[in-house]
């Protein structure tokens, strides 16, 4: 009996837990369908994931990629005053930095700027070093051989025109003669009275061929202003003889302030923030010295999506802080060029440490499209952007770090950084978000439209026509589109289209024809009228036509473009980040509950 009862309470027994564990995987496998499902999504999609938050966030680390989404999501605010007018703005964004100076067969320098052209290139920043001009004192400028020192610099300087390329002339550099102490390569000379007739000299001898000068580089760190702690104040002093000099040699040149090094600073007082060094310098007066600001746009170890406005980090987004200090110093309605912009695509055996950061070159030819995009989409007070750098002369900077942000080979042989730059830069022009003046790029004027100035136009200047037919077409990119005008009793009317039809320019009238028109008339005359011309539009590109016609005159004195998304992109961002969030947690649980489950 205790036998047979043993047997049949464990035979219970069994039952009961065997009737038990199908339930109990029942609610496991319910509880860990999300987990699975999870899993099999992030497998299945992870490389297309990556590449999509890399873009997005700048950042190959998925931890970081997680922090760069939750900042877009919640931005720091930056005051960058976009929707203003800004001179030096409109124009083709597509430079490289080069080194002509340097080069010495004439059919590699035809070669150089061939390339270039083909590539879209408009503008180079070229250094003319001081030292090499004049020489070997003071108000003489020859060579060892007894050859003008001019020469050279007259050559590429005319062939840049030949094909097409604008120069922006970086001055700076001093000669021996200019300084007691000649240990460090780019001191300031003595007296900055010297520097200034240099100055003026290279601008009046160039008038009419080069219009842009760059007043010395990033003086907020050693060396480039010497073995001595850098000095806000003094580079403002040089700055200002500079532009006096210049403006008296050439009232139309445009004077671009040193690129400040994108520094954190040091405490023995050789580098400086630039951050901190830019406010000194509105201290000292430099607002009236100079007309574009120029920054570094160096990404180093993240890409253009990486939108931290961290005074506390060095990366592509820097230019909106220092955007946010001149519009608090009531410098707004200036441009900022980007002198130097790239990323360094060093090899991973090379043996020096990446100082400059390092990519692929995959990626390196990916950031750089993609800085250029950004900062057209996103940044209407940014001018032209200088890539670092197209070509070194000779394979021997091999061993410099800085060789491998090159475009091209001394050989001329391409990097995929090229390619993807000429593709870029080839495709038509487009207006983007922001306050454009009437002679942006993007449009192209036909007929008999004059260019005449005018204290009440919007910077002083405006395009006019008086003949019936005449017409403006352009792309523009954003949701919304006012033309910024004048108003007379001689005003004419224009005909508006908007990708190819009156339907698109619905916030005009219509006439008996259902043709969508902006009537210029009005009993008195009226500047900087702001006529809507289309809201609610798809985001994306459009094309726009403005036709004269009738009797009268009528005006371009602006356009603005806005760009203003519905909730879809700022849902479908939330629900990204959600599922990255929790793709990571339960990752991170996954590797939690393994770790629990070793033996101990």
């Amino acid at each position: 009996m205790k036998g047979s009862a043993k047997r049949e309470a464990g035979s219970e027994n069994r039952g009961t837990r065997s009737g038990k564990s199908p339930r109990r995987w029942r609610y496991a496998l319910v509880a860990l369908a999300p987990l699975a499902a999870a899993v099999v999504l992030y497998v299945i999609f992870h490389a297309a994931l990556a590449r999509a938050l890399e873009d997005w966030t700048g950042e190959a680390e998925f931890r970081q990629q997680i922090e760069g989404l939750v900042l877009q999501a919640i931005p720091r605010a930056v005051n960058t005053e976009d929707m203003v007018p800004i001179a030096h703005v409109g124009v083709n964004p597509y430079g490289v930095n080069t080194f002509f100076e340097q080069e010495v067969e004439e059919w590699k320098l035809r070669k150089s700027m061939e390339m270039l052209r083909d590539a879209g290139v408009k503008w180079v920043r070229q250094q003319m070093p001081w030292f090499d001009i004049e020489v070997p004192v003071k108000g003489q400028y020859v060579n060892p051989d007894g050859a003008s020192t001019w020469d050279k610099y007259d050559r590429f300087i005319d062939l840049a025109r030949e094909y097409g390329l604008n120069i922006v002339a970086r001055l700076d550099a001093p000669p021996d003669w200019s300084r007691v102490d000649n240990s460090v390569y780019n001191r300031p000379p003595d007296d900055l009275n010297d520097y200034g007739d240099f100055v003026y000299t290279f601008v009046k001898r160039y008038r009419g061929k080069v219009k842009y000068y760059q007043i010395w580089n990033e003086p907020n760190i050693y060396p480039e202003w010497g073995d001595r702690p850098v000095d806000a104040r003094g580079y403002v002093e040089l700055l200002e003889i500079a532009y006096r000099r210049a403006k008296e040699a050439d009232p139309d040149a445009a004077i671009v302030s040193a690129a400040l090094a994108p520094t954190l600073g040091t405490p023995d007082g050789r580098n400086e923030s630039d951050l901190t060094f830019l406010q000194k310098m509105y201290d000292a007066g430099a607002k009236d010295y100079f007309d574009i600001m120029a920054v570094m746009g160096y990404g180093l170890w993240s890409g253009p999506g990486n939108r931290r406005a961290d005074p506390g980090q060095a990366n592509f987004s820097r230019p909106r802080l220092i955007r946010e200090i001149m519009v608090r110093n009531g410098d707004g309605a200036k441009a900022i060029w980007g002198a130097e912009v790239g990323w360094n695509a060093l090899p991973r055996d090379f043996p020096k440490p990446p100082t400059h950061g390092r990519v692929t070159e995959d990626q390196q030819a990916r950031y750089t499209v993609q800085a250029y995009q950004r900062a057209r989409a996103e940044w209407p007070w940014m001018g032209v952007l200088f890539y670092w750098h197209f070509r070194f002369v000779s394979d021997a900077g091999r061993d410099q770090v800085t060789f491998y942000f090159r475009m091209v080979d001394p050989d001329f042989t391409v990097q995929p950084v090229y390619e993807a730059y000429k593709a870029l830069a080839n495709r038509p022009p487009v207006a983007p978000r922001g306050y454009h003046q009437e002679d942006h790029w993007a449009l192209s004027y036909q007929g008999q439209w004059e260019t005449k100035g005018d204290r009440k136009a919007v910077l002083g200047a405006y395009k006019k026509s008086q003949t019936p037919g005449d017409s403006i077409t352009f792309r523009f990119e954003g949701t919304e589109l006012t033309l910024v005008t004048a108003t007379s009793s001689q005003g004419a009317r224009l005909y508006v289209e908007i990708d190819g039809s009156s339907d698109g320019a619905n916030r005009l009238p219509r006439d008996a024809e259902g043709r969508a028109y902006i009537d210029l008339r009005s009993p008195g005359s009226a500047w900087q009228v702001q006529v809507p011309i289309a809201a609610g539009l798809g985001s994306g590109s459009h094309s726009a036509r403005l036709i004269l016609v009738g009797s009268g005159q009528a005006v371009v004195d602006g356009l603005i473009v806005d760009d203003k998304p519905g909730y879809l992109p700022f849902v479908a961002l939330g629900l990204i980040i959600l599922f990255c969030l929790a793709t990571a947690l339960i990752l991170a649980r996954r590797r939690g509950t393994c770790y629990d489950a070793r033996p101990r």
